[in-house]
């Protein structure tokens, strides 16, 4: 039932009996069709620098999950969180691109546009199944979990089937292989991702650094690691790979950090993910515990990707 439904309304939007918005730029989707995170904002991250070290001018549109906006809103180095959501402001502050959120992305867009005349390409971070924006190049991100069972909600992982047109399939795994690949539908060889994270910072004072090394050297050290992220075994497991030992505490998608979950917790260290760091750093209490140390990531794609994406958009104004 699900897919027929989700089938209907995408043929509804094909075939225009669905409005849909095409704006003066070209638009790149990276969205999933897996629930649950599977590293777009890394992704969305790395092509934004990619862009930008091409020469281009990207700007980034978001829904902003936990936004309390009703339309279009601007995220600057004010936002909060709960203002603009934890991913767009951690996209503003890793690239500096301008980035705006809001529910009709159509219309933020627009606004985005509006706001910084300069931007000739916009990246819309998920909404791939947002309709009412047309786009010029679809990237569907995958992790090592695949399609799952292949099933779509409620009976599986999926929000459409594996078959749906892409521009590109990108995979999240230190391990691609041919059956990882053919999982996923990819009809052309997919497009490796990894994330790298080898330092920690802390908190209060992100220019206090250690490597994973250093951490890992001290076995006494008691340390925990938190992720509020969508699949936290991957944050886990990549500290792990650094020869650390953790105490795991999986934590909800954009956990807002308000029930204080560090206060019992008997570590010397706790370790945690960028898209975290930013909602802690927003209290007090929080962000003045000395035990807080952030481990940003940096996705690792082959550069060919973005020269690739560039090369589909050259039909429209990208000047």
């Amino acid at each position: 039932m699900f897919r027929l439904l989700s089938g209907l309304r995408a043929a509804l939007f094909r075939a225009g009996v669905l409005k849909s918005s095409r704006l003066p730029v070209p638009v790149v989707v990276v969205g999933n069709i897996y629930i649950g995170g599977t590293g777009k904002t890394p992704l969305t991250i790395w092509l934004v620098q990619a862009l930008q070290a091409a020469g281009m001018r990207p700007g980034v549109i978001s829904r902003g999950f936990g936004s309390d906006a009703d339309g279009a809103r601007e995220v600057t180095a004010a936002s909060t969180p709960a203002q603009v959501g934890d991913e767009p402001l951690l996209i503003r502050q890793r690239t500096g691109a301008p980035v705006m959120v809001g529910r009709d992305r159509a219309a933020t867009g627009r606004a985005l546009l509006a706001a910084h005349p300069d931007v000739n390409i916009l990246l819309t971070d998920d909404g791939l199944q947002h309709y009412k924006l047309q786009r010029d190049v679809e990237i569907i991100l995958f992790d090592g979990r695949g399609a799952g069972n292949g099933w779509l909600l409620p009976a599986g992982p999926l929000r459409e089937p594996v078959s749906r047109r892409r521009d590109f399939t990108v995979i999240n795994t230190p391990q691609l292989g041919a059956e990882l690949a053919a999982a996923v539908g990819a009809r052309t060889p997919p497009v490796q991702m990894t994330l790298a994270g080898d330092l920690a910072e802390q908190l209060r004072d992100r220019t206090q650094r250690k490597t994973l090394a250093e951490l890992a050297a001290q076995p006494d050290l008691r340390i925990a690691a938190a992720a509020g992220i969508g699949n936290p075994a991957r944050f886990f497991g990549m500290l792990k790979t650094a020869g650390l030992r953790i105490q795991e505490l999986p934590l909800p998608d954009h956990h807002d950090f308000q029930d204080r979950p560090f206060a019992a917790l008997d570590a010397d260290l706790i370790l945690m993910t960028e898209k975290d760091a930013v909602k802690c750093a927003q209290i007090e209490e929080l962000r003045d515990d000395p035990r807080l140390w952030v481990v940003p990531v940096t996705a690792r794609i082959d550069r060919a990707l973005a020269d690739q994406i560039v090369e589909k958009c050259r039909g429209r104004s990208i000047a």
